[in-house]
């Protein structure tokens, strides 16, 4: 049992070694001019920032690789981000030293509907309104930070004074939405605002909606032949400029027939976003989304923390073997008072112990690492964590592991590239989920029958911390 424990100690650091290598030496991140410029083109890539959630630096992340992103695909426009007055100093810096972005800084814009949709993800959106003030560009083509570019879009430069596309059939998305800059319906808007136009949603997207309430009964977007013209009114985008990534889930492939296949939006829960590294194989696109981050800004951020996490959890491990014996003592120690509180106290410790031991890694570990190193790092966390429970209270050591190797287990299952479609998939998953679970509940009645067996020897009770055990083969049971 410890030969293998150790062996698979001895791999998941491996894994790991490699994957912070491959992390940290995969690029060399660029550092390029900008900031404060007058503008190069005369169309801009725009998306916003502001502070005040719990995910500001998740969000930070993601507008960087987004638009360095675009920079890899040779877009021909200005990148523009329209940042909050309270985005750190720092941040802006590192976008427009290092990612050449332009960063216009705003005042936030009050948002009155905050009563109809307290999240607070949501209460600043309405800054998205500074990018009709962009008056120095012809085009916008205002972004959401958890778009994913597949290929160049500078098409949409064509486009009208306003053009956006309906992933719900009655109700456009504001991910990605083409608009004509005009100081005059900028004022418009924020008096709008001011006096409560009807909302949906109480965010950017229901205001947009009712601004823009006829864009449902305007025609398609389709690109003139003339690469420099310029159409004027209202337009719907074709559905692949912001293909919903649960299209992607059914088929495992994409074949979006109304234009090109050219962005994915990720609209779900927040938690699901393709950036945490939990993200994959969980949702098979968030791999996508990282490879795009190795290849852009790259990992250095998050690799200091993560190398203190590895060493911290294989002290824990040496330490738990060295200090095995005492462990034991102060588990298996007796009380005078009631046995039987004492035994239930001690199986809720152990059984606390495990459960704690598969939770507390899944949160230290920085959000934003890359999936391969995330996983890595939970599986050896959770071992060193379970390393405590297995030396105090003597469990079984492969009966306390079974979840690792589980877990690792259905990693192995979603992320199988061979699937023909989502539904097999989900069978796939199913099917191990049945086969695993007898062996995991025979795990869980190991541990409390080998917990039941201790506490019954008084070999393993000696009446005070510092008394020796019984000879060798004493047992009254026997």
């Amino acid at each position: 049992m410890r030969r293998m424990a150790d062996v698979a100690v001895a791999v998941m650091v491996l894994v790991l070694a490699l994957s912070m290598l491959l992390m940290t030496t995969a690029m060399t991140v660029e550092r390029r001019k900008g900031g404060g410029e007058e503008p190069k083109h005369k169309n801009a890539y725009a998306t916003m920032m502001y502070m005040g959630t719990p995910r500001d630096y998740e969000f930070y992340v993601a507008t960087r690789v987004m638009m360095r992103s675009l920079l890899q695909l040779d877009v021909q426009a200005d990148r523009v981000v329209i940042a909050s007055v309270d985005v750190p100093l720092h941040w802006v810096r590192s976008m427009e030293v290092e990612d050449g972005l332009k960063v216009v800084r705003v005042e936030n814009v009050y948002n009155p509907y905050r009563a109809d949709n307290p999240n607070d993800r949501f209460k600043l959106t309405m800054n998205k309104l500074y990018a009709w003030n962009l008056v120095e560009y012809e085009r916008v083509v205002m972004l959401d930070a958890d778009n994913l570019f597949l290929q160049n879009t500078d098409e949409l430069f064509q486009c009208g004074q306003f053009c956006a596309v309906f992933i719900n059939p009655c109700i456009f998305h504001t991910g990605l939405f083409v608009l004509q800059p005009s100081e005059k319906v900028f004022k418009d808007m924020l008096h709008e605002v001011d006096i409560r136009r009807p909302n949906s949603d109480g965010a950017d997207q229901g205001f947009l909606g009712s601004y823009f309430s006829n864009l449902l009964d305007m025609p398609m977007f389709h690109p003139p032949t003339n690469g420099t013209k310029k159409l004027n009114g209202l337009y719907r985008l074709p559905l692949g400029y912001q293909m919903d990534a649960s299209y992607y889930y059914l088929k495992l492939r994409w074949n979006v027939p109304c234009g090109p296949n050219s962005v994915i939006t990720f609209p779900g829960a927040v938690w699901m976003k393709p950036w945490y590294w939990w993200s994959w194989p969980v949702l098979p696109l968030g791999f996508s989304w990282h490879e795009q981050r190795r290849n852009t800004i790259g990992y250095g951020s998050e690799m200091p923390m993560v190398m203190l996490e590895v060493i911290f959890y294989l002290v824990i491990i040496a330490l738990t073997r060295l200090a095995r014996p005492n462990f034991s003592k102060l588990c298996y120690r007796r009380f005078d008072k009631s046995v039987m509180i004492y035994h239930a106290g001690l199986k809720f410790l152990a059984m606390a112990s495990i459960i704690a031991a598969y939770v507390i890694p899944f949160f230290i570990i920085p959000h934003t690492v890359h999936p391969i190193v995330g996983w890595s790092l939970y599986l050896l966390g959770s071992f060193s964590l379970c390393s405590i429970a297995i030396n105090a209270f003597l469990l079984p050591t492969l009966a306390v592991l079974t979840p690792c190797f589980g877990i690792f287990g259905v990693l192995l299952v979603m992320a199988c590239p061979w699937y023909k479609d989502g539904v097999v998939r989900a069978l796939a998953l199913f099917a191990y989920a049945f086969c695993a679970s007898p062996i995991v509940w025979n795990s869980f009645t190991k541990v409390l029958a080998t917990l039941q067996i201790f506490l019954e020897r008084e070999s393993f009770l000696p009446s005070r911390l510092n008394e020796s055990p019984p000879p060798p083969g004493f047992n009254k049971l026997y």
